[in-house]
């Protein structure tokens, strides 16, 4: 177990004059005795011994509040252990003609549906995942909690653009440079990304190509998919004040000259997918890479674990004004 706000502990040294006070004041309290036996039995009464355990409560009740300020959280354990798979990232396009659709429903969805279903069953690979539009983002970095990394996917949409997070555009060369800076860090022979677009590069400060020469030095292969029909396509080019998109027909403006050649520099493979069946097919000819060793990293989950200190607190509290009010009530002065 750890905190996440371990200074509130300092709060504990307000114990100690509590605690001076207590003690100093102890002798000049008003007190009723009662004869008994007890002395000649050699026992101390049982309300002698609980005399001072609302006190203790009270210290105690103290003690579980800082204890909650604290923030406690515990953690899943952290492991390492080797496995045989690949280092994936998937860099996915976020503009808003990826909300094209020639693709059913549209592209992005198609996209992320097929996606979905090749991360689903590969357990044992190291999978990540960068977005991009007019900027690049890290969504998810390499991890085999495929259940983490498939809850980030379905969240995947269109709308940063639309709302003004990221800047319009598509920025190829910005993609490919964040996937590759996530896998140069790794030193498995295997690493690829997945690099899915339906545009041309028209924003960032990286080029494509220059990021395809990055690749190529740390020696990272690059599978393009352009995906979308070529030609006149339905594509979303305004949004109607209701806020739903206006689509209008024009020309699809993707590049897959540039795309073929990002391919052939890092040893990948270009594809072409106007359908979702076609994507299916790309994702199974990627699945036959060649399978090596990695490392694979458990990294710690934490947990908000305050709940039993708050309830110890409570029942300490509660416990001692029960004994207040009944068995060590004290007489009206």
């Amino acid at each position: 177990m750890q905190f996440a706000h371990p200074l509130y502990f300092w709060l504990l040294l307000l114990l100690l004059p509590l605690l001076a006070w207590h003690f100093l004041t102890r002798r000049h309290r008003s007190v009723l005795t009662v004869a008994t036996t007890a002395a000649h039995d050699g026992r101390r009464s049982l309300l002698s011994l609980l005399s001072e355990l609302p006190f203790l409560l009270r210290m105690l009740t103290l003690v579980l509040v800082v204890c909650v300020l604290a923030r406690p959280q515990t953690t899943t354990p952290q492991s390492e252990r080797e496995t045989q798979g690949i280092n994936i990232m998937m860099c996915m396009d976020i503009s808003v003609s990826m909300l094209t659709r020639d693709l059913e429903p549209n592209r992005i969805e198609a996209a992320k549906q097929v996606a979905v279903e090749f991360i689903a069953g590969r357990e044992n690979d190291n999978i990540g995942l960068t977005l991009f539009g007019g900027e690049a983002f890290t969504q998810c970095p390499l991890t085999t909690d495929h259940a983490a990394l498939l809850s980030m996917f379905k969240q995947v949409n269109c709308n940063l653009q639309q709302q003004g997070i990221i800047s319009d555009g598509t920025a190829i060369g910005m993609g490919l440079t964040n996937a590759v800076s996530r896998l140069s860090q790794l030193k498995a022979p295997s690493k690829v990304i997945i690099l899915l677009t339906d545009g041309a590069n028209n924003s960032g400060d990286i080029s494509p190509l220059m990021a395809a020469e990055i690749a190529k030095k740390q020696g990272i292969r690059v599978y393009t998919i352009a995906v979308g029909r070529q030609g006149k396509v339905q594509q979303p080019v305004a949004i109607l004040p209701n806020g739903e998109y206006y689509y209008q027909t024009v020309e699809s403006d993707a590049d897959p000259a540039t795309l073929r050649q990002i391919a052939e520099m890092t040893g990948g493979l270009f594809y072409a997918a106007d359908t979702k069946a076609k994507l299916r097919a790309i994702y199974d000819d990627i699945d036959k890479l060649e399978k090596t060793k990695l490392k694979v990293h458990n990294y710690n989950r934490r947990y908000e674990a305050y709940m039993p200190f708050a309830l110890g607190a409570f029942l300490c509290l509660l416990l001692e004004l029960l004994l207040r009010l009944t068995l060590l009530r004290r007489l009206p002065e």
